[in-house]
C-alpha cells in the first residue's frame, strides 16, 4: 500500500444553505437528490435506506458532499454485483453519530467499459472494499491507490463472481506464462528491509501473512496479504435458501465463538428483507445467547493477548480458558453446540430454554456472581502488570478521525474514544429495554483496547443477568420462540437491505438482494475484522516489530470474516 495519503477530491458545491435541514433531518431521496446535484442520475428506494444512482464519474464529490453536508461519515461497506445489463458499486453510508441516518449509493457502469471512480480518497477503509470488487467482481476503479487482487492470488484467471466466469477452465496461469521470478524487477536500491511475519497461525490470529518493511528496528510500512482461507461464503449463500439453507454459515466465519452475533446478523437483515416481526419473548432469548457468545469470544481475545504480549500462558491465558469453558457449557446446554451453535432462526430462535429450566438460571448466575472476582483477578494480571503497560501503553495509537476513515468498530473504535454501538444507536432484539453501558475509553492505544473488551465482559453479564430474571418470571402461555414464517421466502424482485448488528469485533453487515426467488441474487458480507486490519498500518508505522505484534493482538482479527 502507499504510504501517501491521497490526494482529497473537490468540494463539493451544494449551496449549504439548502443543505441545513437534510443536515440534522430524516434523510430522504429527495434530500440525496440536493446534496448531490446533477451527479444524481435516478433515486431507489432500498428497505433499509434512500438509494441514489450516480455518475461514474462522480464518486468522489458526491461522497465528499454526503460525509461534509450530510454528515454519513462512516463508509461501513462496499458492494459490487453484476447484471445482465450492467455492474453496480453499492457504498452504503451511516453516521458514527447517528447509525440510523444511512443511505446507498449505487454507481452503475456498463459491461462493456466496468470503471468508475475510486472512493478511496474520500473514505481510506473503500481501498480494500474495492480491490475485493475488483477481484471478485471485476469492476475497475479510477485513481486507487493499488487496485490489485486481495483475496485470491494475482495470477488468478477471471473473477469469480462475474455472470460470464468459467469454472471448467484453469484458475491459475501456467508456469511458464508466469513472471520470472529470477528477472530484474526494477526496484531501486534502498537501505530497508522486507520481513515476512506468517503465513502461521498462532501470532497472526489466523492464516494471514504480514509484508513488514523496516527501516532499521522500525516499522516503516506493513502490508497484511489475505486470502489464505477464502471459501466464498457469499458465493455459498447465495446457493442457500433464505428459509432453511443460510443460517448454518455465518458461525463460520467467527471460530473465536461470536457465531451467534453473526447468526444474528443474517436473521436481521432477512427478516428486514422479508418483513418478520420477532415476538418479544424470542428476542430476549436472542439477547441471552448473543451477550454469552460476546462473552466467550473476548475471554479468547484478553487470553489470547496476554499469551502475545508477555508471554503469559499458565496463568491468565489458562484462566481465559477456564472461564471461557464455563460460558461454552451454558451455550451448549442452550444450543446443543460449543461453537457452530446454529440456534437462530428467521423469525425467533430454534427451541426453548433447556429443561429444567430453574438448574439452568442457576448455572448461568453462579458463572454471573463469579465474574466480578474473576475480572478483579484478569486486571492484577494485566491492566495492572508493569510489562504490559511497557509494551501496551501510548503503542499503536490510532486517533479517532483516523478510526473512522478507516470504517474501524467494535473495541478497536470505541478504544480510541468513539461512542458507538449498534445495540445501544440502532437498536434491536431487547437491548433497548435493558439498563447497561457502552464502554469507551479515549486512549486510543493497545491498553484501551484491552480496557475496553474487559468492561465489556462485564456489561454482557449485567445484560444476561437481566435476560435471565426476565425470563424466570414469562408467563408460562406467553413463550413464543418463533414467529410463523412462510416454509419457503420468495422477496420481491430488485428488494435490497443492508443491516448490521454489533458483533465481538465490531459491526458485521449483510447486504442481500433479491430477485423473487427463494435464493438470494446477492449476498455481501461485511465482516467487522476486514476495515478493522485495514487500520494496521496507521498503528505499526514508525514502531518496533514488538509494537507491531502488540498492535496486531488489540484487533482480536478474526481471519474467517476478513477472507469469508
Amino acid at each position: 500500500m502507499s504510504l501517501e495519503r491521497p490526494q482529497q477530491p473537490p468540494e463539493s458545491d451544494a449551496d449549504p444553505a439548502a443543505l441545513a435541514d437534510d443536515a440534522s433531518g430524516p434523510l430522504d431521496a429527495d434530500a440525496l437528490r440536493r446534496a448531490l446535484g446533477d451527479a444524481v442520475l435516478a433515486t431507489e428506494e432500498h428497505v433499509h435506506a434512500p438509494a441514489v444512482q450516480i455518475r461514474p464519474d462522480a464518486v468522489q464529490s458526491s461522497l465528499s458532499a454526503l460525509r461534509d453536508d450530510l454528515g454519513l461519515d462512516h463508509l461501513s461497506c462496499v458492494t459490487a454485483q453484476e447484471y445482465e445489463d450492467r455492474y453496480e458499486s453499492v457504498y452504503h453510508l451511516k453516521s458514527y453519530d447517528d447509525p440510523t441516518r444511512e443511505a446507498s449509493v449505487v454507481v452503475p457502469t456498463p459491461r462493456s467499459d466496468p470503471v468508475s471512480e475510486s472512493a478511496a480518497p474520500v473514505f481510506r477503509t473503500a481501498e480494500w472494499h474495492e480491490r475485493e470488487a475488483y477481484d471478485l467482481v471485476g469492476i475497475q476503479y479510477e485513481n486507487h491507490p493499488d487496485l490489485r487482487r486481495i483475496l485470491l492470488p494475482e495470477t488468478w484467471q477471471g473473477h469469480p463472481l462475474g455472470l460470464d466466469y468459467d469454472r471448467t477452465r484453469p484458475q491459475v496461469v501456467r508456469y511458464d506464462e508466469n513472471a520470472n521470478p529470477l528477472a530484474e524487477d526494477g526496484r531501486a536500491d534502498t537501505n530497508t528491509m522486507l520481513l515476512n511475519i506468517g503465513p502461521h497461525h498462532p501470532a497472526t490470529h489466523g492464516v494471514m501473512h504480514l509484508q513488514v518493511t523496516l527501516d532499521g528496528e522500525q516499522v516503516a510500512d506493513v502490508e497484511p496479504d489475505i486470502g489464505y482461507i477464502h471459501r466464498c461464503e457469499e458465493q455459498m449463500c447465495q446457493q442457500g435458501t433464505y428459509r432453511h439453507q443460510i443460517m448454518p454459515y455465518p458461525d463460520r466465519w467467527d471460530w473465536g465463538g461470536g457465531g451467534l452475533l453473526n447468526e444474528w446478523a443474517y436473521a436481521r437483515t432477512a427478516e428486514a428483507l422479508a418483513d418478520i416481526d420477532v415476538p418479544e419473548y424470542a428476542q430476549v432469548l436472542r439477547t441471552l445467547a448473543a451477550e454469552l457468545s460476546r462473552i466467550l469470544s473476548h475471554m479468547l481475545a484478553v487470553g489470547a493477548y496476554a499469551l502475545d504480549v508477555v508471554g503469559d500462558f499458565t496463568a491468565t491465558f489458562m484462566y481465559a480458558m477456564r472461564d471461557r469453558e464455563l460460558v461454552q457449557n451454558i451455550l451448549e446446554d442452550l444450543t446443543g453446540q460449543r461453537l457452530m451453535f446454529n440456534y437462530f432462526r428467521l423469525g425467533g430462535v430454534v427451541w426453548d430454554l433447556p429443561e429444567p429450566r430453574e438448574e439452568f438460571f442457576e448455572k448461568i448466575r453462579t458463572f454471573v456472581d463469579g465474574l466480578p472476582e474473576k475480572l478483579r483477578e484478569y486486571h492484577d494480571l494485566l491492566t495492572a502488570n508493569e510489562i504490559l503497560q511497557a509494551r501496551t501503553v501510548e503503542t499503536g495509537i490510532l486517533p479517532p478521525e483516523v478510526a473512522k476513515d478507516y470504517g474501524v468498530t467494535g473495541p478497536v473504535a470505541r478504544g480510541s474514544g468513539i461512542d458507538y454501538d449498534l445495540r445501544r444507536d440502532d437498536p434491536y432484539g431487547y437491548y433497548d429495554e435493558l439498563d447497561w453501558s457502552v464502554a469507551v475509553e479515549d486512549g486510543c492505544d493497545n491498553f484501551a483496547r484491552l480496557l475496553v473488551r474487559l468492561r465489556e465482559v462485564e456489561e454482557s453479564a449485567t445484560i444476561v443477568a437481566q435476560c435471565v430474571d426476565l425470563l424466570e418470571d414469562w408467563p408460562d402461555d406467553d413463550r413464543t420462540i418463533q414467529a410463523n414464517v412462510p416454509r419457503t421466502l420468495k422477496p420481491d424482485d430488485d428488494t435490497e437491505v443492508y443491516r448490521a448488528v454489533e458483533a465481538a469485533k465490531g459491526e458485521l453487515g449483510i447486504y442481500i438482494r433479491a430477485d423473487g426467488t427463494d435464493t438470494p441474487a446477492r449476498f455481501k458480507i461485511r465482516g467487522p475484522s476486514f476495515s478493522n486490519l485495514q487500520s494496521l498500518p496507521e498503528m505499526a508505522e514508525g514502531e518496533y516489530i514488538p509494537d507491531l505484534i502488540a498492535a496486531l493482538g488489540s484487533l482480536d482479527t478474526i481471519m474467517g470474516e476478513v477472507d469469508r
